[in-house]
């Protein structure tokens, strides 16, 4: 059974950060998420932002507006998760912390899965996210294969800049979990 020396404290110190990172990170992204579920700026969810005389072949289906609840729902639950596992993981360093004189030596298997773990739920939570708000676009600016400007000028950046930072992310995450 692995443990982590007691030597190395100062990396338990950090992980303990790390998970209130992910803790703190994943709280504004479930409260966000909530927000979207349960203030949704319409009855009728396919009202859009079209010009009138524009809203035929650009209008979106219904299934956009069950999609959008749908991918709220999961990023909601995925952000959750994640919150959970990272709690419970700062709870347990903080307990046998506590039991061992303060060095917080944990069961760097266990720690190691779990921080992966969360970081699994937080990767999933924000691509349910964005595939939400891809779905807002469309059933607010219109379905993509209009390829109106506004449309273009929102999604691109979403596209981009997520994947991009859930990259970086997903590095480190893999490069913390190596060490």
């Amino acid at each position: 059974m692995s443990v982590v020396p007691r030597r190395r404290s100062s990396s338990t110190r950090i992980h303990v950060m790390a998970l209130d990172g992910i803790v703190n990170v994943n709280s504004l992204f479930t409260f966000a998420v909530f927000l979207g579920i349960t203030w949704y700026p319409t009855a009728d969810p396919t009202v859009n932002l079209l010009p009138d005389d524009d809203d035929g072949p650009c209008a979106p289906a219904a299934a956009a507006a069950q999609s959008l609840i749908a991918c709220h729902v999961y990023s909601f639950s995925c952000f959750l998760f994640s919150s959970l596992v990272a709690s419970a993981l700062k709870q347990a360093i903080r307990i046998i912390g506590s039991e061992d004189g303060g060095h917080g030596a944990v069961h760097a298997p266990a720690l190691r899965v779990g921080m992966v773990a969360s970081a699994v739920g937080s990767v999933l939570g924000c691509g349910f996210l964005v595939a939400a708000l891809l779905n807002l676009v469309q059933i607010k600016l219109g379905i993509f294969g209009c390829r109106r400007w506004e449309t273009v000028a929102a999604v691109v950046p979403l596209v981009s800049l997520v994947p991009m930072a859930l990259f970086i992310y997903i590095v480190l995450v893999l490069h913390a979990f190596t060490r």
